[in-house]
């Protein structure tokens, strides 16, 4: 595929914004190439800039459960232009899109939207420690929260550890109260308890570890976490941000049957649209401001043209049960494709999926933890990548980064991606 238009561009780009990208992930630097700039999206394809149309798995990194540009998402948009996108005041629409949120989660009074995950989580750490009276944090490494300084994070040597910046600006007094413990590791979580009696504040957690790939919880690993922190006086928060509205209409805590303290949300309940929310029992929302003293604000927040957006997009889903079955139908036949390509060519690879989340790891599993996923091929998985995309085939440009299935693809998208999938697997794993 030739790609010269998308080249210029970014060279343009590059003298006037960071790494000629808004967003790190996108410069294509793990898998060695220049980054293709898209033009436009319909259904389950995109368009670049030089006409090159690609079956993508990327859906803006999850947002895009119903695909890309749905009809029935944007009816009224024009109408919520024309009205106005911004007042910095309140409107109606909010109140619907926050009772819908609030309708499917159980453990959900109050919710307050924001305009990022990275706000949501880091609003809710804040109303954590003031609730609880406490300082400190668990996190766990290969969980990625956003980019708030105080979950910017890393685990040193051994199972539990404080942690040390993972980007330079992060001062180490702003991370010296969190602590970093492996993903599905109630040892290193019970650790820490031990040695912070009474000063923990909150445990945060990917219910389903999106930002390594695709790592679901081992069994019992969420419920242990609920009842370690209900014994210690600690809150559960949960960082749905990508599982929200994606694995079921009730989110990961839904299907798993774990109800957090706090939870924060975004990328669906935008419907492709910048937006963030987090929420939980009334006692705990009632400490924000202007009804408590734990201030946190926001001009876009709650802006009618998200609202509009988010809200038809949720009741489409809840409406519609069978986008949650069509995508999982979809990616268990992915899965189990890509299984037989790995057994058939006998190469060091395997799948995890939850639900319509795919991940394809050129490393043995299994894949339970951040130790696990490093050890993948990283190399190989470039030429993979490299392949798929000349195939018209866009996937995630980093090994650890999960596929995201729409409702749009179709099951001539699935068998042609199995199909590439094989010829681009001969090429990267050919000794």
């Amino acid at each position: 595929m030739e790609h010269a238009r998308s080249k210029n561009i970014y060279e343009e780009a590059k003298k006037y914004i960071p790494g000629g990208v808004n967003s790190p992930v996108r410069a294509f630097k793990s898998v060695g190439l220049d980054p293709v700039f898209i033009e436009s999206g319909r259904g389950s394809r995109v368009t670049d800039a030089d006409g090159n149309s690609y079956i993508d798995f990327v859906c803006s990194w999850g947002p895009l459960i119903l695909g890309h540009s749905p009809e029935y998402i944007y009816e009224g948009v024009d109408e919520v232009i024309r009205r106005g996108t911004s007042f910095g005041l309140p409107t109606e629409t909010e109140v619907k899109m926050a009772r819908l949120i609030c309708e499917a989660l159980p453990g959900m009074d109050m919710v307050r939207m924001v305009n990022s995950g990275t706000e949501a989580t880091m609003s809710a750490l804040r109303l954590a420690r003031a609730y609880t009276g406490r300082d400190k944090i668990i996190k766990f490494e290969g969980c990625y929260h956003g980019h708030c300084d105080s979950l910017l994070v890393k685990a040193g040597s051994g199972a539990m550890t404080f942690g040390v910046p993972t980007t330079p600006g992060v001062p180490q007094d702003v991370i010296k109260d969190t602590i970093v413990c492996r993903y599905n590791d109630m040892d290193s979580v019970e650790a820490a308890f031990g040695e912070n009696r009474g000063s923990i504040a909150a445990v945060i957690v990917e219910p389903v570890a999106g930002n390594m790939g695709v790592v679901p919880p081992r069994e019992g690993f969420l419920e242990a976490l609920r009842e370690i922190t209900q014994r210690n006086g600690a809150l559960l928060i949960f960082d749905e941000v990508i599982t929200g509205f994606r694995l079921s209409y009730d989110c990961a805590q839904g299907l798993y049957g774990v109800e957090p303290d706090i939870t924060c949300l975004g990328k669906i309940i935008g419907g492709g649209l910048p937006v963030g929310a987090y929420g939980g029992k009334r006692e705990i929302m009632s400490m924000v401001s202007p009804l408590g003293s734990v201030y946190q604000a926001g001009t876009l927040s709650g802006n009618p043209l998200a609202m509009h957006m988010g809200m038809r997009t949720l009741e489409y889903l809840r409406d519609n049960p069978q986008v949650y079955s069509q995508i999982e139908e979809n990616a268990i036949r992915l899965e189990a494709g890509l299984k037989t390509i790995i057994e058939e060519l006998s190469i060091d690879a395997c799948v995890t999926r939850a639900k319509g989340m795919v991940c394809l790891f050129l490393g043995k599993g299994p894949m339970e933890s951040h130790d696990d996923v490093i050890r993948c091929d990283t190399a190989r998985y470039s030429v993979y990548f490299r392949e798929m995309l000349e195939r018209g085939i866009i996937i995630p440009p980093a090994q650890f980064e999960g596929w995201f299935l729409s409702y749009a693809h179709t099951r001539e998208d699935i068998e042609y991606a199995i199909k590439a999938s094989r010829e681009s697997l001969e090429v990267a794993c050919a000794d």
